[in-house]
């Protein structure tokens, strides 16, 4: 009985199968082709893929789940021969009455179910739903357009549909720089977007009635004549045929782009090797817009110790790929290769340049670093010449900020990083402050404490608080010399105390922070660690300049005479304020408020001020749009070009100028009769 129940059951989710796949098929249908059809869209088509699985799924747990709580109710209601019995065939007889009435469905089954029994529940039970095709079809509809925005702004004649040219009608023909492999070509007139440096050209095919010009945005005005009116667009502008006030047209400059350069391996800045390593893998890539004619790998090589440091350099050419925009470089390299012995460093960059032949652009990456230890030095105890063993090398300030830096990125980049791993290197970074920190406290006197107070609280809380007269502290206090007070054991000026200082507490909580393994605390006091020791470095190299007044020389003949006409002034005028707002920007500014005469030459000064005060290439071209506007008449306009002037002024410089005061032995005996009072 079970093995029939279990047939029937099977045929039920067959049914139910034929009449959900189309559902899901339609649903899928257009996404499968966008992702065919539109390539700079297959990122998102794809995202929404993923909920159609998504769907899917819980589609087909659900109709399982139905199935098997409801499939002798299905049976039931299709067919009235069961006599509502069905669920007599989910589970077995175990009274002589249910064995009859088994078998007496079982042969009602035989005869009264056929394929087109199943169709039917299946059809009445399991609806189609249109939302699902509908939000396929809105996810196409939303890569289409992505896709439409993408090839929009591709900078390339193929990718710009042109436009039919009309005899008599003003059209351009645009002609790229020869390096960057965009072909010419000629359109009507219409929004373009061109790369840098194009040469443009407008001309007219056929032309008739009176000669034609092109109105720029800068103000300049081109005649159409037989030759065509040439400009070479070096930013974006817009243009318009004159008389033809309310047509203009973009003409949008794509700049050349440096290249981009990629350190693909290592993926750390410092990357320690292992002792036992022989070879280390290096792959870097250099992407440009158009072309990369240069690209090379510089290596620095650095051996010993202490002042006996020898660098060596070596570069290494990129080699060329099919693509020209694109150079990608992997090689394995074997540390004989590289020079590198126990104990060396390894430095080495990428630099790359591009194909731009009167500006190239060349990017260079961050410095990278392979370090190979060194072997570990013998202990005194057991080496036989201790005094030939080198001091290890203290790290600087930088190099512990790097390290650190180094260790945030990677406990960021690797959330999953095993806690030993941080924990060591947090502590050998802390090791390295400890070292530092110490040597910077002997110039102070310390020896192993950082503040020199402490020896003193704990000496005054056991003996007094004031020594006893005649004793042996206080005669050394009253005629001796302390030397071991920080402050009294160094030659160095307060103020140059006061830094060491301030240096040290920094490094210690520094220190403090990394040995709780918080890297990311300790670089606030490890960069103000650093700005001490560069205050300290930069007080030892402070060029004053001269600053003893030099007076003007005398003629000759004035020379002894006592006659002082003509002999220059030494006194100096005070400076006046630096006038930031032009006087023809300030009074177009005030006029625009009003409905009177604009002055004379307006339009210049403020093209003149956007120009050169304006950088966005879209809030230029608008603003440079206002004053054509005003130009041509309109009066609602002139809030505008206002608005976009008065965003281009800075407010001028506060000077502080000094009154000139005389003072008179009355005015002394003045001031001193108030100050008694």
């Amino acid at each position: 009985m079970y093995g029939e129940t279990k047939t029937l059951r099977r045929r039920l989710w067959t049914a139910v199968l034929r009449r959900r796949v189309p559902q899901w098929l339609a649903a899928l249908a257009p996404l499968v082709i966008a992702l065919i059809l539109l390539h700079a869209a297959r990122p998102l088509v794809i995202a929404a893929i993923l909920p159609w699985t998504v769907w899917v799924a819980a589609d087909i747990y659900r109709w399982r789940w139905r199935l098997k709580r409801e499939w002798t109710s299905w049976l039931d209601a299709a067919i009235p021969a069961l006599e509502d019995s069905s669920t007599l065939l989910a589970a077995d007889a175990t009274t002589p009455i249910a064995k009859l009435q088994q078998e007496r469905l079982r042969a009602r089954l035989a005869s009264a179910l056929g394929d087109d029994d199943y169709r039917s529940i299946a059809r009445t039970r399991v609806r189609v739903g249109i939302l699902p095709v509908l939000l396929s079809l809105a996810a196409a509809g939303a890569a289409w357009g992505y896709h439409g925005k993408q090839i929009a702004t591709v900078p390339a004649s193929d990718s710009q549909t042109a436009k039919a040219i009309v005899d008599g009608e003003i059209y351009l023909s645009v002609t790229p720089p020869a390096y960057t492999g965009v072909k010419s070509f000629e359109t009507a007139a219409r929004d373009l977007q061109v790369p840098q440096f194009s040469e443009v050209r407008w001309c007219v095919r056929n032309p008739s009635g009176a000669q034609p010009a092109v109105e720029l945005g800068d103000g300049q005005t081109l005649p159409v004549t037989e030759a065509c009116a040439v400009k070479r667009v070096e930013e974006s502008l817009f243009w318009r045929a004159r008389g033809k006030n309310g047509t203009r047209y973009n003409i949008r400059v794509t700049p050349d782009q440096a290249p981009q350069v990629t350190i693909i391996e290592p993926t750390e800045l410092i990357h320690i090797l292992s002792k036992d390593a022989k070879t280390v893998q290096i792959a870097v890539t250099a992407r440009d817009d158009y072309a990369i004619v240069r690209a090379s790998l510089h290596m620095t090589l650095a051996r010993g110790s202490g002042e006996n440091i020898r660098f060596s350099d070596r570069e290494v050419p990129l080699p060329q790929s099919p693509d020209p925009k694109v150079r990608n470089w992997k090689k394995q390299w074997t540390l004989t290769e590289l020079g590198m012995e126990p104990g060396d460093e390894l430095y080495f960059f990428v630099r790359a340049t591009d194909n731009s032949p009167d500006n190239p652009h060349t990017t260079q990456s961050p410095t990278y670093t392979l370090r190979l230890p060194a072997p570990e030095a013998e202990s005194l105890e057991s080496t036989a010449l201790p005094s030939m063993a080198k001091p290890e090398n203290l790290r600087s300030q930088r190099q512990i900020i790097i390290d650190t830096e180094q260790l945030v990125a990677d406990m960021q980049a690797h959330p999953n990083m095993p806690a030993a791993t941080v924990r060591a290197r947090s502590e050998a970074i802390a090791s390295d402050q400890a070292k530092l920190r110490l040597r910077y406290g002997q110039f102070l006197g310390e020896e192993s404490s950082l503040f020199g107070d402490e020896h003193d609280h704990e000496g005054e809380e056991h003996h007094g608080a004031s020594p006893v007269f005649g004793s042996e502290m206080s005669v050394l206090k009253e005629f001796g010399h302390a030397h071991d007070q920080e402050d009294n054991a160094t030659i160095f000026d307060p103020k140059t105390k006061a830094v060491l200082k301030r240096a040290l507490s920094a490094m210690w909580d520094a220190e403090k922070s990394l040995r709780a393994i918080s890297p990311k605390p300790a670089l606030p006091p490890e960069y103000k660690a650093l700005d001490a020791i560069k205050e300290l470095q930069a007080a030892e190299r402070i060029y004053l300049h001269r600053t003893a007044f030099v007076p003007p020389a005398l003629k000759e003949e004035k020379r002894m005479s006592g006659d002082i006409v003509g002999v220059l002034s030494y006194k100096r005028a005070q400076g006046a304020a630096d006038n930031t707002v032009p006087a023809e920007v300030r009074e177009l500014v005030q006029a625009l408020s009003q409905d009177g005469a604009l002055p004379a030459l307006w339009s210049k000064a403020a093209r003149d001020t956007i120009v050169a005060r304006i950088v966005d290439q879209e809030q230029k071209l608008s603003a440079q749009r206002a004053v054509q506007d005003v130009q041509d008449g309109c009066a609602a306009c002139r809030g505008e070009l206002r608005a976009w002037l008065r965003g281009t002024l800075t407010d001028a410089p506060v000077l502080l100028q000094a009154r000139p005061s005389t003072d008179t032995p009355f005015r002394q005996a003045w001031s001193g009769k108030e100050q008694q009072k």
